[in-house]
């Protein structure tokens, strides 16, 4: 009988990872989007995140392969977005098989009516499908009647926030949006203001009003009935965090196959300050690049597999090509071939096993172990380490975030 361990041609980012970013004028897109907004949210406040595949009854495995298939079309979307050029009319964002892995709950107008959107460091624009619909997808919760709220107001076609687009519109004094993303899914309607309610009965709640999203009268494409819309957390001025008095936001993710998801900080609660183990905390800068603002870049410096180290060229390219990005929208963590290459041939060398390319995971490598007991039982083995190394910090990897275990067969 043998007893196969798979490690995709990814690393699996399925750690208890915390993550704390900080955006300020010297560091963000320009804040000029904000000059006339109050001053909004003196405090911070929590949000639970749930993963997608949550109540879905998957094994571990099974999670990953369905990370596996979402992030081939993540990584198109990202690709497009970073060879494209700032001027670009159009912005690609990932919608099929949702739009990232994590779901957060928020309360929309007044009175607040309760949605679950998927949010996204990789995009800004936070919008939701509202009534009246001419194409409208099928969510969970109704969809945002803004007739019923109180609070709801159109944007003008004056306000920054409109200006903030790439290609605004107007059309009767009323700024306009439309999104087209990678998969051929579209979103479209109106940029208006509103109250957004966030937290829920175990947690206090915080409302912000004035925040500026897209009320999309026409929305189409596949499989977007995970959420009633997206919440952009990216460096530019439409996002949920940019609109912040205090632009700082942190989420904590427990591991992959673990029920609950994790917590998402906004403001002061995101502080490393309000960390239990704050002296453990390691500290990497975030990278501006100027021809992709609403990404967060990091520098990357090399892995180490064991006792080999395979550099990383983590530099921008003339064209504001290359770099690394930092992506709660994605799974497994995508390299370059040459720097995969390197890290594929240090762990084939390191596990001293034979490697199986049936390829029947779907995943790039597969070990094969050999079980001489009945019934088979697993065999124990000494993974190599592997350890990222960004600038000004390590970060080792527990070998169950980059090595699978697949089951007896």
């Amino acid at each position: 009988m043998a007893s196969s361990y798979f490690l995709s041609s990814f690393i699996f980012l399925e750690l208890a990872l915390v993550v704390i970013l900080f955006l300020n004028p010297a560091f963000s897109t320009p804040r000029r989007a904000l000059d006339q907004r109050q001053s909004v949210l003196q405090s911070g406040f929590r949000v639970s995140l749930k993963h997608v595949d949550s109540g879905k009854n998957l094994t571990k495995f099974q999670r990953i392969q369905t990370g596996v298939e979402r992030g081939r079309y993540r990584l198109q979307r990202l690709s497009a977005m970073a060879s494209a050029t700032i001027s670009d009319s159009q912005v690609d964002a990932p919608i099929r098989s949702g739009n990232g892995v994590f779901l957060m709950d928020l309360a929309i107008g007044t009175p607040p009516v309760s949605y679950s959107a998927i949010i996204d460091s990789g995009s800004d624009l936070i919008w939701t499908q509202c009534k009246p619909c001419q194409q409208c997808y099928h969510q969970p919760t109704p969809i945002f009647d803004p007739e019923k709220s109180s609070s709801f107001s159109n944007m003008s076609c004056e306000n920054q926030l409109c200006n903030a687009q790439l290609s605004p519109t107007c059309e009767c004094d009323v700024c306009q949006y439309y999104y087209e993303y990678g998969d051929d899914s579209t979103t479209e309607g109106v940029m208006a203001t509103e109250t957004f309610t966030f937290g829920n009965s175990k947690t206090s709640k915080v409302s912000i009003a004035n925040i500026g999203f897209g009320c999309g009268n026409d929305n189409s494409g596949n499989e977007l009935d995970q959420g009633a819309g997206l919440v952009g957390l990216g460096r530019g001025s439409l996002s949920l965090v940019s609109q912040l008095k205090q632009p700082i936001f942190s989420y904590c993710l427990t591991p992959f196959d673990d029920t609950p998801s994790g917590t998402l900080l906004m403001g002061s609660l995101a502080g490393a300050n309000g960390c239990t183990n704050a002296s453990n905390i390691k500290t990497t800068p975030l990278i501006k690049n100027p021809t992709q603002p609403t990404f967060y870049y990091l520098s990357l410096e090399g892995i180490s597999v064991g006792n080999t180290f395979v550099p990383v060229n983590s530099d921008f390219e003339n064209d504001g090509s290359g770099g690394v990005v930092i992506d709660c929208g994605t799974t497994l963590t995508y390299m370059f071939s040459s720097v995969f290459d390197g890290v594929k041939q240090a762990l084939i060398a390191q596990m001293g096993l034979p490697v199986d390319d049936s390829g029947a995971s779907g995943l790039d490598l597969c070990f094969t172990l050999q079980s001489t007991k009945e019934p088979p039982e697993p065999v124990l083995i000494n993974y190599p380490t592997m350890v990222l190394h960004f600038k000004g910090a390590d970060l080792e990897l527990p070998p169950t975030n980059y090595i699978v275990h697949q089951g007896f067969s």
